[in-house]
């Protein structure tokens, strides 16, 4: 028989499948699972945020665009103007354009006033319908021709010189306007004069 002293002690491999490597790589590589995601969903919401800006300047810009024609009608060019502004309306607007513009063409023909203007500032106006007592938004006749409808702010300021006058007339426009988005395109849906 032989030792007990001299036969090797034999290692039993048989208590753990994964080495303390495999464990750590694996917890490594769900830590990395979960950069990526997070990364993901942090650029997804900046490109959201920037597209909705980007989207918010473009309706700015159009609503400042057909004010800068409205408050600068002229004699000379009243029809050309007004074709323009009409080009650029959608909706209920669209349709009674010459009754709603009629008062605006008639002044400028009527007192033959050279007008210089120019928008000071555009915003838009943004409603929180969290409250229970804040007005619901109503229902618009482009409801499913529309994607989207923003309202904006504009104030004014032009410079009348009416003939036979030696001072010019400063006039103040405050005015509301629905921006409509229809297929691509921003058009004014409604046109209000605030006092």
């Amino acid at each position: 028989m032989p030792d007990d002293e001299h036969v090797p002690e034999q290692k039993s491999h048989a208590g753990g499948v994964f080495s303390g490597y495999g464990v750590a790589s694996a917890v490594l590589g769900v830590v990395a699972l979960v950069a990526v995601v997070l990364a993901a969903v942090i650029w997804s919401g900046h490109r959201a945020e920037t597209d909705e800006l980007r989207y918010r300047t473009q309706v700015l810009q159009t609503a400042a665009e057909w004010t800068g024609v409205l408050i600068n009608l002229n004699p000379d060019s009243v029809d050309s103007d007004m074709a323009k502004l009409h080009e650029g309306t959608v909706g209920q607007l669209n349709a009674d354009f010459e009754t709603s513009m009629a008062p605006f063409r008639k002044l400028v023909q009527t007192l033959q006033a050279r007008t210089t203007g120019q928008v000071d500032s555009v915003a838009i106006e943004t409603i929180h319908h969290d409250d229970p007592g804040a007005p619901q938004p109503q229902e618009s006749e482009l409801e499913g021709l529309a994607s989207r409808t923003d309202t904006v702010m504009v104030v004014a300021t032009s410079l009348s010189e009416n003939a036979g006058t030696d001072t010019p007339q400063t006039v103040r426009w405050n005015l509301r306007l629905d921006i409509t988005d229809v297929d691509g395109d921003l058009m004014v849906s409604r046109l209000e004069s605030i006092r």
